[in-house]
């Protein structure tokens, strides 16, 4: 009965998938190819913008908040091969994070922040691959407005992303180190050439912003204009293997992304020479 179940959940997926992978492709075929950098505006909330790539945002958010609810509301005592696996995986980069770190400490500080950036930019990034995402929305004066549209694409999502990133690690400069010697590290009066260093390195800080939000957003709307592209000329065929690339992509910037805070929080928390 069991392996009954799981044949019917692995037929319907793999039906869901096919149709919406064709759903997909024949929206795709009949609107053309039309890729914008601004992103899809489904209406206001409150005299604020409510666009696709917010509402796909909430709704990973909410996603992720119940899954998490109910994996971890009973953990077994003898556990389950999934429950081992999460464990396994837990324990792996907690162990990792007190090697770079060099501290068990402040391993246990940053572990929440950097595993949720991993979750949740993954989470955003396979969600908005999914088929049929960009192919449910409204027609408006002839226009089509997609509900739902993958969230790394829009560059607000991103720069908050790396907001969070940038005031994690400076937080965590000034509380290893203190506020004065912290700031030390950027203005250093001891020497020219010790005074320039510190501009240097202030201006590499700042630019941290730009590289985390663009990495990101660059990365995963390259990806979606080329399935667009691909599906226009291309349809029902070609688009497979480049989602199979893009779920592969998508899994490598969130690791990127992840571990670019975790050594930059290492180089925050280090010592001045």
């Amino acid at each position: 009965m069991v392996a009954y179940g799981r044949k019917n959940e692995l037929a319907f997926l793999g039906t869901y998938f096919m149709f919406s992978f064709i759903a997909t492709a024949h929206a795709a075929s009949e609107a053309g190819i039309h890729v914008v950098l601004k992103p899809y505006i489904v209406g206001e909330l409150f005299g604020v913008p409510l666009t696709a790539t917010l509402i796909t945002t909430w709704i990973t958010m909410l996603l992720l908040i119940v899954g998490t609810f109910f994996v971890s509301r009973k953990p077994a005592l003898i556990p389950t091969k999934i429950q081992s696996i999460a464990e396994m995986v837990v324990g792996g980069v907690y162990e990792y994070m007190s090697n770079v770190l060099e501290s068990r400490i402040l391993a246990q500080r940053y572990f929440p922040i950097v595993i949720t950036i991993f979750i949740f930019v993954l989470a955003l990034n396979w969600i908005g691959l999914l088929p049929g995402v960009t192919a449910v929305g409204l027609y408006h004066d002839g226009h089509f407005t997609p509900l739902l549209y993958p969230a790394a694409t829009d560059l607000n999502i991103t720069v908050a992303f790396a907001l969070i990133a940038f005031v994690t690690i400076e937080v965590a400069g000034v509380v290893a180190l203190g506020t004065f010697k912290y700031l030390g590290k950027f203005i250093n009066f001891h020497s020219p050439l010790a005074f320039v260093l510190g501009i240097i390195e202030l201006i590499s800080e700042i630019a941290r912003l730009i590289s985390f939000s663009f990495r990101l957003f660059g990365n995963m709307f390259a990806g979606k204009t080329l399935l667009v592209v691909t599906m226009f000329f291309i349809p029902y065929l070609a688009p497979v293997p480049l989602y199979a690339f893009e779920v592969f992509v998508g899994f490598i910037q969130a690791f990127v992304f992840a571990v670019l805070t975790l050594f930059f929080i290492k180089v925050a928390v280090t010592e001045p020479h």
